[in-house]
């Protein structure tokens, strides 16, 4: 028997039509429902989170035709019916405060219509909302469920579109509105709210501080998106003839400080097309993201091996956005372990996985340089160069490039007027042509700046930035440290350095030796 996740009768019906199945969460679902009665969780887009709500609704509602053969069914109460404000932001922009009050007037008085409910047109929105769990509460004898889906999406769309202060204002609309939950506890029996963010106590949760965030709870982490054990037994018979350690490369590799999870998204769209793309990253907008990145100045290398504490991870605000939090919350980095500073956990973030590090180095490279048609074949040409061990032509195809950046680009570009730029460059575009490629190299004697890896062939590069042609020696630096031993006996090692001229804005050296040569 196929294990189907139940999502509301339209879409289940249309699910069995089609042939799918789905992988069955409701054991989770059992155990989230016992232990409390407020909850949020955070996670990055697209990875089920309206799904969860939906099952959730159904399930409250005692819908159990949608639960036949699933875990839950025998441990349920299906005597039991509960009436369910199912709240939802996932569609539509919210660009004023104006809209958003249009926007929760409209969700109310829906379901004072579903529930008959008497509308009261002389109350705010707060004490609409108020009369709506308190009249269903009375109506059918019973506590209610709140469940909202994307409650952070109005803030996150105006931000996205600069528009801080509309976000201020939504947030601040939102506050009031949310606040009511806590007012309301006799008549609550279960509240879940789901988002990409969670904003900062001080602000949007300050009244609704009876939540309890399970966004990094180890026993849910895989509340969310599929594990490889569900995976392989699930989809089996979809998966004959795929490569399965290409689609672990592409596709795993997210941790909410639990087992790691397949983006699910990912996997669907994959197992239909059969081909390895970035289906995930290719459905969003990190236009903030980026302008974030460039407004601060990121390395970019660095974002292979972030750290964060618990308290940042788990927060934002509008006027304060920390770059760490931004990129986990959002699904660009994920946790790739942690240890304790005293009482303090400290995380350690990075890629989750091929297909998030290869499309935003691409994206990143294309607002570095602004030049898509150079881009392209630069691209190209390094791969062959790589692919050749031809340094010479890797040098050439770099300073040819560097040189075809006008001297415009340089004043306009924030990340250009410091050092880790041209490092930034090379990193991204190594990264997006898919290679291993590991920067902040660590071995005993210091750290590289980049190893690349390709065909059995390691490159171990060193970036330097002088004033003037000859100052600074990256390839004496690179054999003195004898970064090659990390590598011995693994392939054929090269040996890069590269200096980069603040002045000409170009390379001044490029120095290369097969690591077993002797030194010239």
């Amino acid at each position: 028997m196929k294990k189907r996740l139940p999502i509301g009768v339209q879409t289940f019906r249309k699910i069995i039509a089609d042939g799918f199945c789905y992988v069955d969460k409701t054991p989770l679902l059992y155990q989230l429902t016992q232990s409390g009665n407020y909850f949020f969780i955070s996670r990055p887009r697209r990875f089920g989170k309206s799904l969860l709500i939906s099952t959730l609704a159904s399930l409250f509602a005692g819908e159990r035709e949608l639960f036949r053969g699933l875990a839950i069914e025998p441990l349920w109460n299906w005597s039991q019916s509960l009436p369910v404000i199912h709240i939802s932001f996932g569609s539509g922009v919210v660009d004023s405060r104006e809209a958003l009050e249009q926007r929760l007037r409209h969700i109310l008085l829906r379901h004072e219509e579903q529930y008959e409910l008497q509308h009261h047109s002389d109350v705010d929105i707060p004490g609409q909302f108020s009369d709506l769990i308190i009249g269903l509460h009375k109506k059918f004898g019973q506590q209610v469920v709140l469940l909202i889906d994307e409650y952070d999406k109005p803030i996150l769309d105006n931000l996205v579109a600069g528009r801080d202060e509309v976000a201020i204002a939504v947030r601040d609309g939102l506050k009031g509105f949310y606040s009511v939950i806590k007012d309301s506890d006799q008549y609550v029996r279960f509240c879940l709210l789901t988002g990409v963010s969670k904003f900062s106590k001080v602000s949007l949760f300050s009244g609704l501080n009876n939540l309890k965030d399970i966004t990094l709870a180890p026993q849910y982490a895989t509340l969310c998106g599929y594990t490889e054990p569900e995976l392989y037994d699930v989809f089996a018979e979809w998966l004959d003839g795929v490569d399965k350690d290409t689609l672990r490369e592409w596709y795993n590799g997210y941790s909410f400080d639990g087992e790691r999870v397949y983006n699910p998204f990912d996997v669907l769209l994959y197992l239909d097309a059969r081909q390895f793309r970035a289906y995930w990253f290719e459905t969003g907008s990190p236009s903030f993201l980026i302008r974030t990145l460039l407004k601060k100045q990121t390395h970019l290398p660095s974002l292979e091996r972030m750290f964060a504490g618990e308290e940042l991870l788990s927060r934002f605000d509008v006027r304060t956005i920390a770059t760490e939090a931004l990129l986990f919350q959002t699904g660009y980095l994920t946790i790739c372990g942690k240890s304790r500073l005293g009482a303090r956990i400290v995380y350690e973030l990075g890629y989750p996985n091929l297909e998030v590090k290869m499309s935003l180095s691409e994206i990143m490279l294309y607002e570095l340089v602004n030049k898509p048609d150079a881009q392209e074949r630069c691209l190209r040409e390094v791969y062959r160069a790589l692919e050749a061990a031809d340094m010479q032509a890797l040098r050439e195809v770099f300073h040819a490039f560097f040189a075809s950046i006008p001297h415009d680009w340089y004043r306009n570009s924030p990340l250009a007027r410091y050092e880790g730029y041209y490092c930034s460059i090379v990193y991204c575009y190594f990264v997006a042509l898919g290679l291993d490629v590991t920067a902040e190299d660590t071995t005993s004697q210091g750290r590289i700046d980049m190893t690349v890896k390709l065909n059995g062939r390691i490159f171990i590069i060193e970036f330097k930035v002088v004033e003037q042609e000859g100052d600074g020696n990256a390839l004496a630096q690179i054999r003195a440290k004898g970064y090659a031993d990390k590598y011995a006996g693994q392939g054929e090692i090269w040996l890069i350095g590269a200096s980069f001229s603040s002045e000409t804005r170009n390379i001044t050296a490029f120095d290369y030796q097969r690591a077993e040569d002797e030194p010239s």
